[in-house]
């Protein structure tokens, strides 16, 4: 009765507007990047890094951790692995909220509109969260949250359209075959 619409019209008022995604995007000035082969997954002394140098490198970048070892840093001393080349723009873009597979395939194809002309971008990344406190994960697994609650995948994306697939999961989680 009354009850029922009285909570709908609270719901559809409150409910949907937190369900929009809330969009950032930021320019990252002179950015430190790996050298990176699509091909060489393993990476090569002084031609290319491997994956998961890449994918530390990208932890750093993502949050806004300085790439310069500076010893006077209590936050970090990382540095960008080599051989690794300096950008002078690149582009953050991050996507909070529920997002469903089909929006993530969208942005994917968007993305890869960055390798038209003028061809500028050698390579570039589209990495997926899930929530750390998500009760499931892949397959029919909970999502066992333990520690960090680690819950992503990563897409490298060539040039030539060959990519590479990074998943992170805990370690009492299932991940797909």
């Amino acid at each position: 009765g009354a009850e029922g619409s009285t909570l709908m019209s609270y719901f559809s008022k409150n409910q949907i507007q937190a369900l929009k995604p809330k969009i950032t995007f930021s320019t990252l000035r002179d950015l430190q990047c790996p050298v990176l082969q699509s091909h060489d997954l393993q990476g090569k002394p002084e031609e290319s890094c491997s994956t998961e140098e890449l994918f530390e490198w990208l932890g750093a970048v993502l949050n806004q951790v300085s790439l310069d070892n500076k010893s006077s840093s209590f936050l970090s001393t990382y540095c960008c692995p080599e051989p690794n080349t300096v950008v002078e723009k690149a582009f953050l873009c991050t996507v909070t909220g529920f997002i469903i597979p089909e929006k993530i395939i969208q942005l994917l194809e968007q993305l890869c509109c960055y390798f038209g002309e003028p061809k500028l971008a050698y390579w570039l990344t589209l990495t997926v969260h899930g929530f750390a406190d998500s009760p499931v994960s892949w397959r029919e697994s909970e999502h066992g949250f333990h520690k960090g609650g680690e819950n992503l995948y990563n897409f490298v994306i060539f040039r030539n359209l060959d990519y590479w697939l990074q998943m992170a999961v805990g370690a009492h989680d299932d991940c797909p075959p």
